[in-house]
This record gives structure tokens, C-alpha cells and sequence, in this order.
């Protein structure tokens, strides 16, 4: 095929057989190589396709000398793929260059300078990506890119991807164990308890959520309304409005279980109100290591 526009002596890139002569397969590894940014040679440089720039993380940047080359700030952000937003510092021309002494590429491109914790130092994005004219394959743990009527290609580094990969997850861990103390602290507004109140006010889904295991075939049940008296109705009525006050319940409209609350006596001679859970618990499998008994 040829592609209008492109220059007829340009070389053609494929990958083949023989590019898999030094890969270990199978694997599902990321594409990391070593590449030369103004005059320094870096490792852990991630080829990423999916990403519009070319990103430097901080603590790299920091490292090299930049001296001669201008920096501009930022005002746009950066969106990840979870839709996390990252606030770049600077915006600066360098030269990249892939490559051997005997075969390499250069070309001047945009980095975008990021204060951010990473296992990478580098991104190459399709900035860079387009401005090398090169192709990569993440299977093959290759990149290529035309040098004059040659093609030139840079290997993956694939011991060096594993241990970014185990690094990045390690560091996601973290950050999510961080997060949960801060829901904690953030979102589950409880306070020191005062005599009758509620234990805690609300619990973000992130930190617990329940879900009912029902069998196959089940039907909801709704039971009658049962009638307790004028005495009870009121202690019913108004644990009901602390409850809801404290968010453990809401009001719904059109229920498909349907159970009655139970009123069981405490031993200070106070109501403790339960509910009528036995149909529900019908409908679901049983839990034989629960010796708890159910209402």
C-alpha cells in the first residue's frame, strides 16, 4: 500500500518472527526503553501511545541539566484515564534522540514538566511518537522509527517494566490505605456518643458496603403490617426518627421486601427494636459457621 503524502524512499516498518528472538513470552508487559533527553541517558522511559504528551517527571528533570533551553508555565491540566487531574509545572523544548552512535534519530519536542510520584521517568507520547515517525508494539517490546532509507529500532526493557509495574501498584496500595483513613476521617461523620445517640452517622460505600446473596428463583415477600399498640407504636416511631436522622435508614416508595419490626426488651427494661427478617432469611443461602440466631 502506499499512503498519499508519504515520501517514496522512506523505509517501510513491520515486525516479524525475528522480532521475538529476545522476548520472553508470553506476557502482558509495558513498553519501557532507555532513551537520551538533551544529554542524559534515561532509563524507565514508558512508551505510551494512549497519552496526547510527553511528560518529565520532576525528580528526573531536576537532575538534568537544562541550561539554554526555556521554560514556560502551565495552565492547562492533565487528565489521566481514571479522569484524575494533574497540574503540570512547566512546558519545555528538548532533544530527544534515540538510537545508536551509528544509527540514531533526533528530534526537538515538547515535554511537559510533572511534579507527580512515579516509577517512570519519562513518557513518550504521540507528540514525540509522531515526530520520530515511529511505530511501537508492545508484544513485540520494540520501537521503531525511519532513519533515512533505514529503519532503527530500540528494545523494551522487560525486567525494568515488571518492576515499574510492581512499583506503581505497590504505591496505588498505598495511596488507597491513605485515602481510607482520610474517607474516615472525612466521611463518616461519627463524634464522641452521648447517652441515646446513634453510634455513627453515615458510612461512605467506599470504606464498607452490604449486599444480600439471594437465591436463584426467589420471590420478595411482603408482610402484613402488624399493629404493636399505642405504647409501642411511639417507641417504634421514634427510634425510626433517629435512625433516619443519622442516615442508617431512608424512606423508599415502592419496596419489594417488605418486614416488620420487632420490639424485643432490654435488660434495663428499655425496647430495643429489631426486624422480622425470617422470609429474607429463607431466600438466602445459609451460612454454616454462623451460629448466630436469626430473627
Amino acid at each position: 500500500m502506499e499512503v498519499e503524502g508519504a515520501r517514496k524512499n522512506e523505509a517501510v516498518i513491520s515486525f516479524g518472527p525475528e522480532d521475538l528472538k529476545e522476548v520472553n513470552l508470553s506476557h502482558n508487559d509495558a513498553l519501557v526503553i532507555q532513551a537520551r533527553v538533551v544529554n542524559y541517558d534515561i532509563l524507565r522511559v514508558f512508551v505510551d501511545s494512549g497519552s496526547s504528551a510527553n511528560v518529565v517527571f520532576k525528580d528526573a528533570f531536576m537532575q538534568m541539566d537544562s541550561q539554554g533551553y526555556h521554560l514556560e508555565a502551565v495552565e492547562t491540566a492533565l487528565f489521566g484515564f481514571a479522569g484524575h487531574v494533574v497540574y503540570p509545572e512547566w512546558e519545555i523544548v528538548l532533544p530527544l534522540t534515540l538510537g545508536s552512535p551509528d544509527l540514531k534519530k533526533t528530534v526537538m519536542t515538547f515535554f511537559t514538566v510533572v511534579d507527580s510520584p512515579s516509577s517512570y521517568n519519562t513518557i513518550l507520547g504521540r507528540q514525540a511518537m509522531n515526530e520520530l515517525k515511529a511505530v511501537a508494539s508492545t508484544y513485540n517490546q520494540k520501537i521503531k522509527f525511519p532513519v533515512g532509507a533505514r529503519v532503527r529500532d530500540v528494545r523494551g526493557d522487560q525486567p525494568s517494566s515488571r518492576k515499574c509495574y510492581v512499583e506503581a501498584v505497590r504505591a496505588d496500595q498505598s495511596e488507597t490505605r491513605r485515602e481510607g483513613k482520610k474517607l474516615r476521617v472525612d466521611e463518616v461523620r461519627g463524634r464522641v456518643l452521648e447517652k441515646g445517640e446513634q453510634e455513627l452517622t453515615w458510612i461512605s460505600p467506599l470504606i464498607s458496603e452490604h449486599q444480600l446473596n439471594i437465591l436463584p428463583g426467589s420471590h420478595p415477600v411482603k408482610q402484613k403490617k402488624r399493629h404493636f399498640g399505642p405504647e409501642n407504636d411511639k417507641v417504634i416511631d421514634e427510634q425510626v426518627k433517629d435512625m433516619l436522622k443519622a442516615g442508617h435508614i431512608r424512606e423508599i416508595q415502592f419496596p419489594t421486601w417488605l418486614s416488620n419490626v420487632v420490639l424485643v426488651p432490654k435488660s434495663t427494661g428499655k425496647w430495643r427494636m429489631c426486624v422480622d427478617f425470617r422470609e429474607l432469611n429463607k431466600a438466602c443461602p445459609k451460612n454454616h459457621y454462623c451460629n448466630v440466631p436469626k430473627i
